[in-house]
C-alpha cells in the first residue's frame, strides 16, 4: 500500500473515505467536529439517536454527507476520550481499516485523533497507523491454491493533517511504519510456512535473497563441514536427528565505518521441534514450525535496517537445525561439548534451543560486538509467566536491558524484566559435565537465561523470550512477527543516540 502526508481542513477533502474518530459519551473528536459541523449535526444526530456508541473497533460508514466533499466518512469508534491508549488506537485503527478494505474504496484519508503538538507525537502516530494498516491487510497465501482478491482493494492512504509544517514530522513515521511493517510481514511468512518448506537450507536462501535486495547486506552461510571444523558441537547434536543439513546463518549490515562496533542479533531458527528423543506430546505438535520465529524476526529487523538504511553496523546470526527424533539423535545423558569448550550435559533433548544458541552466541565473539541481543521461542515457562502480551527480557547489563525496555513500549513492542540473579546458577548443576541443559521445572525462563549466560561473560548481553508472543493459536493462529518493532525501535534509538553523541 502506498502512504503519503498532506495538509488541509477535514471537509474540503476529495477522497473516497474520510477516517474520523468518535469517543463514547458523544464526544467528537477535532475533525469529527469539523465534519459534523459542515454536515450541519449530521453525526452529532445519528450519535444522539444510538446509531453508533464510540466503542473501540465499532465502526460506522456514512455516504455523502451534505456539506462534505469525501464520498464516504468512516466514524472509527476510539473508546474513552480519557482512557485511550495506543493499543486501543491500534484496534480502533485495524478495524477501520478492515471496513475501508471492503467497501469499495481504493484510497481513503485519516485524520488524528487530536492535535499532536509535539514532534514525536505526530511522528508516532503516524507510524502507528503505517503499522496497525499492513498488520490488518496482512494475509497469509504461499500454500494456498486459490489467492483472495478484491476488485477494488485499498491501495492508498493520506494522513490528513492541520498545517503543512508537520508533513516531514509524519513522512519520517511513515518512512518507519513501512520498513518495520516490511519486516514484520518477512518475519511472519517464515513464521508461517510449513517445516517441510521452510527449512534451514531455505531460511539460508532467504538470507542470500536478501543480501541480493539490499547493496548494504552481504550472507554468508557456514555449512556442517566448516562448522564440524569450527567445533560448534552443541548445534550440530541437535540437528543429528535431521535429514536436514544444519546451517549457521550470517547476514551483515554495514551502514557505518567499520571501526564502529556492530550489534549483533541471534534469532534461533529451529525450524521444525518434535522434542527429539525426548518427544513432545501429539497436542498441537504442528505449532513447532513456529520455533524458528526467532531467527525469522531477525531476518525481518535486518530488512527494515535495511530498508531505513540506519548509521549502524548490524549483524545476524541465524543458527538453523531441526529437532527430531532417530536413531543418530543426541539422547538424553549425552555429553556435548560446546564452541565455547564448555560441557554440556543432555537431560532433555527438548531443550535443543539453548545448545544451538549457545554456539551462536560464542561465534558472536569474533566480531567484537557492542552489544549481542538473542531472540527465541525458548521456554514454555515464560508463555506461563507472561501469556502472549509481553516478551520476557533477561540481561548481564541493565542500560541494555532499559533501552530494550523503553523500545518496547514505544513501539507497543511491550517486554518484561524477569531476574539474572546467581542463585539461580546452581539448578544448572551437573554430575557429569560443567552444565545440565536444564534446571528443573522451577524458573524455567530464569534457568534457560541462566545457561545462555553462561557463554556472553565477554560482552554486554540480552536475551529475549518470545515463547509467548511469537505467534498465536486458535481462530487466528498464525506467525506474529514479534519482536521486529521492538528490534527495530531499539536500532533507531541506537542509531539516534549515535548521530547525538
Amino acid at each position: 500500500m502506498n502512504f503519503h502526508a498532506t495538509s488541509g481542513t477535514p471537509e474540503k477533502q476529495r477522497t473516497a473515505a474520510l477516517v474520523v474518530g468518535v469517543y463514547e459519551d458523544e464526544k467528537l473528536s477535532p475533525s469529527a467536529q469539523r465534519i459534523d459541523k459542515a454536515s450541519e449535526g449530521y453525526v452529532s444526530r445519528l450519535i444522539k439517536q444510538g446509531d453508533f456508541a464510540g466503542k473501540k473497533g465499532q465502526t460506522l460508514l456514512l455516504f455523502n454527507l451534505p456539506g462534505v466533499k469525501a464520498e464516504r466518512v468512516l466514524l472509527m469508534g476510539c473508546g474513552q476520550k480519557d482512557k485511550v491508549t495506543a493499543k486501543d488506537l491500534r484496534q480502533s485503527w485495524s478495524s477501520a481499516v478492515k471496513t475501508l478494505q471492503t467497501c469499495g474504496a481504493t484510497e481513503a484519508m485519516v485524520c488524528p485523533l487530536e492535535a499532536k503538538t509535539k514532534d514525536e507525537e505526530l511522528t508516532q502516530w503516524a507510524r502507528l497507523i503505517v503499522e496497525t494498516a499492513e498488520q490488518a491487510l496482512y494475509r497469509y497465501e504461499h500454500t494456498k491454491s486459490k489467492k483472495e482478491s478484491l476488485k477494488k482493494p485499498l491501495a492508498k492512504l493520506t494522513l490528513l493533517l492541520e498545517q503543512r509544517s508537520q508533513q516531514p514530522l509524519a513522512e519520517q513515521g511513515i518512512q518507519w511504519g513501512q520498513a518495520i511493517a516490511k519486516g514484520v510481514s518477512l518475519a511472519r511468512d517464515l513464521g508461517n510456512l510449513p517445516g517441510n518448506i521452510c527449512t534451514p537450507t531455505y531460511l539460508a536462501d532467504e538470507a542470500r535473497r536478501l543480501a541480493k535486495e539490499y547493496k548494504s547486506l552481504k550472507a554468508k552461510i557456514l555449512e556442517q563441514a566448516e562448522m564440524e571444523k569450527l567445533g560448534l558441537g552443541a548445534l550440530l547434536a541437535v540437528s543429528r536427528g535431521s535429514r536436514q543439513p544444519p546451517k549457521l546463518i550470517i547476514l551483515e549490515y554495514k551502514g557505518a565505518p567499520s571501526k564502529q562496533k556492530p550489534i549483533v542479533l541471534v534469532g534461533k531458527g529451529l525450524t521444525f521441534d518434535a522434542g527429539g528423543i525426548s518427544i513432545k506430546p501429539g497436542e498441537r505438535m504442528d505449532e513447532m514450525k513456529y520455533d524458528m520465529c526467532g531467527g525469522a524476526s531477525v531476518l525481518g529487523t535486518m530488512k527494515a535496517c535495511a530498508e531505513l538504511e540506519l548509521p549502524l553496523n548490524v549483524i545476524a546470526v541465524v543458527p538453523s537445525s531441526e529437532n527430531l527424533p532417530d536413531g543418530a539423535a543426541n539422547k538424553p545423558g549425552d555429553v556435548l561439548t560446546s564452541l565455547s569448550g564448555q560441557t554440556i550435559e543432555v537431560l532433555n533433548t527438548d531443550a535443543e534451543g539453548r545448545l544451538i544458541l549457545c554456539d551462536a552466541l560464542t561465534y558472536s565473539k569474533r566480531y567484537r560486538p557492542d552489544v549481542v541481543i538473542d531472540v527465541a521461542t525458548l521456554t514454555g515457562a515464560c508463555v506461563i509467566a507472561l501469556g502472549a502480551h509481553a516478551s520476557g527480557l533477561l540481561s548481564n547489563d541493565q542500560p541494555l536491558a532499559d533501552c530494550l525496555l523503553a523500545a518496547g513500549q514505544t513501539s507497543g513492542d511491550r517486554a518484561w524484566q524477569l531476574p539474572l540473579w546467581d542463585d539461580y546458577q546452581q539448578q544448572l548443576d551437573s554430575n557429569f559435565a560443567d552444565m545440565a541443559n536444564i534446571g528443573g521445572r522451577e524458573a524455567g525462563s530464569i534457568t534457560a537465561a541462566c545457561f545462555l549466560a553462561r557463554f556472553t561473560e565477554e560482552f554486554r548481553w540480552a536475551h529475549l523470550d518470545i515463547a509467548g508472543t511469537a505467534w498465536l493459536s486458535g481462530k487466528e493462529k498464525g506467525a506474529t512477527g514479534r519482536p521486529v518493532p521492538l528490534l527495530t525501535q531499539y536500532l533507531i534509538q541506537h542509531a539516534q543516540e549515535a548521530k547525538a553523541s
